[in-house]
């Protein structure tokens, strides 16, 4: 009998944008199409994990993000202290996934082995794809994993019962998602697999991309993966908050809920 979690997402940050540089290739109508920034938690009764590690004050700043919450607080609005989490799960090493890592001081990092090689090898000699990181956060993790704090994968982490990372790449080269057993089915959350429902649900791949082809097969991966297109969560997209109100007026955390067989998700 496989555990049903709970699954939380926070919007920890946001940008205004247009629809155009959400689209490879750019959008013909390029109206207002703005980004949410979320980190999630899963939590198993009194166990926890975490999916990513948002950004920090001074990285919204030089990158021109709206912060909402800080990590640690945002995360104690869930009564979860951040150093006593015991297990990041990194999606993949881009600025906005990987900027608190110190507020993580207990925690195993789980990583796919490709994204280290990406973030670390030859593809940085170039701009374009060098933008996407903070290299602080990569040297970051780079001494975590000299300290042994870092546990690999090759496509397939099997992290608990009824949890696991699946590698899809696309959007980096080790970019992985999180698949999670719920009451109302297996969830997926596709991170940067899919910026936002149209991503997928269009087939028109996010701009800021590695491999176009892995990143549209990505898109079949994560149904293959979940028990519906209504169980596929985007990284990105403020459309999430629209669909699934918050389980309080009070609560800026969200949740799958597996009692109601909703997702609620913050306001």
């Amino acid at each position: 009998m496989l555990p049903n979690y709970e699954v939380y997402a926070i919007k920890y940050a946001d940008h205004q944008r247009t629809a155009s540089v959400n689209f490879l290739g750019g959008d013909p109508h390029n109206g207002p199409m703005p980004m949410d920034y979320f980190v999630w938690l899963i939590r198993d009764g009194s166990k926890v994990w975490v999916v990513d590690a948002g950004f920090n004050a001074e990285t919204a700043t030089a990158r021109g993000r709206n912060l909402v919450h800080a990590l640690p607080d945002a995360l104690k609005l869930l009564d979860v202290d951040a150093a006593k989490v015991p297990h990041l799960l990194i999606t993949h090493m881009h600025y906005d996934h990987v900027g608190n890592l110190d507020a993580f001081p207990n925690a195993t990092f789980h990583l796919q082995d490709r994204e280290m090689e990406y973030a670390t090898g030859r593809y940085m000699t170039h701009h374009c794809f060098q933008e996407g990181f903070n290299l602080r956060d990569v040297l970051a993790l780079v001494q975590e994993v000299y300290k042994g704090r870092v546990k690999f994968y090759d496509g397939v982490g099997h992290i608990a019962p009824g949890l696991s990372t699946h590698h899809v790449g696309g959007h980096t080269r080790g970019l992985q998602v999180v698949r999670v057993h719920t009451q109302r089915g297996w969830v997926v959350l596709a991170s940067d697999a899919s910026h936002y429902y149209r991503n997928m649900h269009e087939e028109r791949p996010f701009p800021t991309v590695f491999n176009v082809g892995e990143m549209v097969e990505g898109y079949r991966k994560l149904a293959e993966l979940a028990d519906s297109d209504d169980h596929i969560v985007p990284g990105h997209d403020p459309e999430v908050l629209k669909r699934y109100a918050p389980p309080s007026a009070t609560w800026m955390p969200a949740r799958v809920d597996p009692v109601n067989d909703t997702m609620s998700m913050p306001g």
